[in-house]
């Protein structure tokens, strides 16, 4: 499945601005336990890429799928037009429908007929700075399937969270 920003289609790309791709991973050991999130940042006119990876000793799988990302946009300086791929349904869900929503609820969400704070606020708060700083498209990918950069960010965020043990 691969979706765009409805704010950031390709027919209004600024194709002047330099593409990166974005592949993140979070990893938990329990829910909550110790977590590992872990990113590749890649140019795609150099092809050079940047790698990162932490982790919390208490933490969800949630929180480091949104801290992967949050990680991976954080070395862009200047706008950029980001490929981001995810296995994550809910980061990518939360950017493309829920987040807005939020938003205009003042990071309030209902759940059972009552308002309640969005879960990891200061998290997705955090990552909304930060995607608005550039034209951003969002593609899943399967985890666990040999989608090879997947993989790497997996074994990568899987290795942080061990670090927590």
């Amino acid at each position: 499945m691969t979706s765009n920003n409805s704010e950031n289609s390709p027919s209004i790309a600024n194709p002047s601005l330099r593409r990166v791709q974005l592949y993140t991973d979070g990893a938990c050991s329990g829910n909550p336990g110790p977590g590992g999130w872990a990113f590749i940042l890649r140019d795609l006119k150099t092809r050079k890429e940047l790698t990162g990876a932490g982790g919390e000793s208490d933490s969800t799988n949630n929180r480091m799928e949104l801290k992967a990302v949050i990680e991976g946009l954080k070395p862009l300086r200047k706008r950029c037009r980001v490929e981001l791929y995810s296995d994550s349904s809910y980061v990518l869900q939360g950017l493309q429908s829920w987040i807005k929503g939020w938003k205009s609820k003042g990071w309030m969400r209902v759940e059972g007929g009552k308002r309640k704070p969005v879960k990891n606020v200061e998290l997705w708060q955090e990552l909304d700075l930060l995607v608005n700083q550039h034209e951003m498209s969002y593609h899943h990918v399967r985890g666990h399937s040999g989608h090879p950069e997947n993989e790497r960010c997996d074994e990568m965020a899987v290795a942080a969270s061990q670090k927590y043990y």
